[in-house]
């Protein structure tokens, strides 16, 4: 029996995807607490399989992982260059990845931080970029053009759609990695007979639950040879924590992975967030929900009524899919 504990909403600290605040709806289970935080504008059947997410951590708990710590990347958001820089030297990791394709931004705005990245970096850092399907295939092919000089490792989500990440692929140099076009359903990748892209972006909550992703990420690996990158959703530490055990699970782990994200939000549900060390990496270990750090986030009347609404449409919804 899975129970809600609260919702609530904390701000961030950068325009992220467009938010100010991030809502999210913890849950408690024989196994432990999950976090539940599909983006409002998803219907039920994207935040159903959020929902099933949280459901299997709170009730299963993790599944056994294979190492004790797991490499991170820094989440440098379309602000400023000199504020990029601060928040790469400040966040310690040798990975980052770089928000581009900002709505209202240029990619003049673009190349000025990804710049002030790699002089935070030095040589030998490693930078990707995510564009969250911004550009066109033609601005894709301009900007890879013009930003490929600062050594991309890769280019998250460059386009809309898997077929122009396909095309962008074949048509130029940096590695191109998938993220939302393949978020809500992993089936498209295997309508291709050759490798559509270099890297695959699996963030639990949208792909159903840590053991839905390893078996996702394992069935890419050897049947297209895909590189898997963990990422999280902008959760609080405790949907980061699933994150961490999906990564700490994974036969092979081959990327940094942007699970480096506590920074983006003013606060917390925890007295001990999930935060690297000084090397760049986030240790394995368990988050304690803490209720009196969590009340000064709690979500007001009308937030919390939106949210228990929307977890009975859910449920049902996923009653309804096991019954057919």
């Amino acid at each position: 029996m899975v129970e809600v504990v609260g919702v609530f909403s904390i701000p961030v600290r950068h325009r992220f995807r467009g938010l100010t605040t991030r809502e999210s709806m913890i849950v408690r289970g024989e196994a432990g607490y999950a976090e539940w935080s599909p983006f409002r504008d998803y219907g039920p059947a994207q935040a159903a399989s959020w929902l099933q997410a949280a459901f299997d951590i709170a009730e299963r708990g993790y599944p056994t992982p294979v190492r004790g710590s797991v490499p991170v990347n820094s989440t440098i958001p379309a602000v400023s260059p000199e504020t990029a820089y601060d928040i790469t030297r400040d966040a310690g990791c040798s990975t980052a990845k770089v928000k581009v394709a900002e709505p209202g931004q240029t990619l003049d705005d673009d190349i000025n931080r990804v710049k002030a990245v790699r002089d935070a970096l030095g040589v030998d850092g490693k930078i990707r970029i995510d564009a969250n399907g911004g550009w066109s295939i033609n601005e894709a092919l301009e900007a890879l053009f013009r930003l490929g000089p600062f050594g991309l490792e890769y280019a998250e989500q460059p386009c809309p759609t898997l077929g122009d990440l396909a095309y962008v692929h074949r048509h130029q140099d940096v590695p191109i990695a998938a993220d939302e076009s393949i978020r809500h359903s992993i089936e498209p990748l295997w309508a291709w007979d050759d490798k559509p892209v270099d890297v695959v972006v699996l963030k639990v909550q949208p792909h159903g639950g840590i053991r839905a992703c390893l078996e996702t990420a394992c069935k890419i690996s050897e049947s297209m040879g895909i590189d898997v990158v963990v990422s999280s959703a902008l959760e609080t530490s405790v949907g980061l924590r699933a994150g961490l055990a999906l990564a700490a699970a994974l036969p092979e782990l081959t990327y940094a992975c942007g699970l480096n994200t506590t920074h983006l939000l003013s606060g917390d549900v925890t007295y001990d967030p999930l935060i690297p060390s000084s090397a760049g990496t986030l240790q394995l270990r368990d988050v304690e929900y803490c209720d009196v750090r969590a009340q000064q986030w709690v979500a007001d009347k009308p937030t919390q009524e939106f949210w228990m609404t929307r977890l009975k449409t859910c449920e049902n919804y996923l009653q309804e899919s096991e019954e057919q």
